[in-house]
């Protein structure tokens, strides 16, 4: 990995690489190295979802003056969904400087969605880490503001849990729902989950995908469409 090219690119120049290097270290990586799990960047991931959390609501915040709480928080999880941190991770080429195990990278994963989102907010972390709360919030505003602009403008991805909740939550105040995982099938390094979706007890919706979050959209998005059979 040239981290130089890297810097270049999230227009950030780190005092310690450090914590770059492991912001871009996939746990597959590790395992089959020979380290430990906390030289993966699954810690800095923890720690860059708040810190993401917390500026992306500071800029809606500021930008929608007049805007309830409802609506502020429906049009963050758009933004801070999986596919939207994936999407920025790609423009960046955050996979070409992953570390990563040849296992993990045979299956497709400098590509994987779920892979790319959790080290862009590994990335958040560090930059908090390595030069402050400013420098991050520097970084978040500028790479999102296209995001922020397009979630605005209701061009961003569709966000069918929400969706699901509040057409499932009209029929009255106690309903009730629930995302139940069904199996997981395949190794570690590729996994795909079967989740279903549950109202008042009664299955609405099945998906899949390589990862929870995304499982449980597929079942969302299957119940608004209504295609579920039993």
């Amino acid at each position: 990995m040239n981290s130089c090219d890297f810097e270049k690119i999230i227009e950030y120049r780190f005092e310690d690489r450090q914590l770059l290097e492991k912001a871009l270290t996939h746990s597959s990586y590790c395992r089959e190295n020979g380290l430990q799990s906390k030289d993966s960047n699954e810690r800095l991931e923890f720690l860059g979802d708040a810190f993401f959390d917390a500026v992306i609501s500071e800029e809606l915040y500021k930008r929608l003056d007049k805007v309830d709480e409802g609506k502020l928080t429906k049009t963050r999880a758009l933004i801070v969904c999986e596919k939207s941190l994936a999407s920025i991770a790609q423009r960046l080429g955050v996979g070409d400087y992953l570390n990563m195990g040849k296992g993990e990278e045979q299956s497709g994963g400098r590509k994987r969605e779920s892979i790319l989102a959790d080290a862009l907010e590994a990335i958040v972390a560090a930059i908090y880490l390595d030069g402050g709360f400013d420098a991050m919030r520097s970084f978040v505003a500028r790479e999102f503001s296209s995001a922020i602009d397009d979630a605005l403008a209701g061009k961003l991805f569709a966000d069918y849990k929400t969706q699901v909740q509040e057409v499932l939550q009209k029929r009255g105040k106690n309903t009730k729902i629930r995302y139940v995982t069904d199996r997981e099938e395949g190794p570690d390094h590729d996994k795909t989950f079967y989740v279903h979706l549950v109202c008042d007890g009664i299955t609405m919706g099945r998906g899949s995908g390589k990862t929870k979050k995304e499982a449980e959209q597929n079942a969302a998005k299957e119940t608004l469409e209504g295609r579920y059979k039993k």
